[in-house]
């Protein structure tokens, strides 16, 4: 059972925008065989250029499914979000169960959503304008690149589970990851 919490910005959330997203994000309840109740965020976003983004967080005991989408049409976006969380999904999935034939246990994964801290430049102040706090899960860089694709972002912060440092992966600007270890 998925528990909908669906926002407009900019935007009245009709019935009929309640219904469509509704029925497109439930198709991912067969995935939940394990999680009774998934609490799902929803955004919606129009702009001036009548642009309009779609903004989906999922978070689960072992993932974090975060994905957004911005689309001349509100319900295409929707559709096109639909399918990246269930890429994410099926790629979660994959790891799992490769992880788990390798090693021989199950190990518990973990993920937390973490957005890139948004700054901007004001009479030549740096302001922070967004903060985040999490609890860092042990996990080692394979996990933690995962994770970062996952939720969309250029960079992960996790504490290593050999060496219980904090340590971060970030993708490079030529679309390999690079690993940043604490001492």
């Amino acid at each position: 059972m998925m528990n909908y919490n669906i926002r407009g910005e900019n935007i009245e959330v009709t019935p009929a925008i309640r219904e469509h997203v509704e029925k497109k994000i439930s198709k991912l309840e067969r995935y939940f065989t394990e999680t009774p109740n998934a609490n799902v965020h929803v955004n919606l976003k129009t702009y001036n250029n009548t642009n309009a983004k779609v903004e989906v967080t999922i978070p689960m005991k072992n993932l974090v499914l975060r994905a957004e989408e911005r689309n001349p049409d509100l319900y295409a976006a929707v559709d096109l979000i639909t399918d990246k969380l269930e890429r994410q999904i099926r790629k979660h999935k994959t790891k799992v169960n490769r992880k788990f034939r390798e090693k021989g246990d199950p190990q518990d994964y973990f993920a937390v959503q973490i957005d890139n801290e948004a700054v901007e430049e004001e009479n030549d102040d740096m302001q922070v304008v967004r903060t985040k706090q999490f609890d860092l899960k042990p996990m080692d860089s394979e996990e933690a690149v995962l994770q970062m694709n996952l939720l969309g972002h250029s960079f992960f912060i996790y504490t290593d589970a050999e060496t219980n440092a904090t340590n971060i992966v970030y993708k490079r600007s030529d679309g390999k990851y690079g690993l940043i270890e604490t001492t």
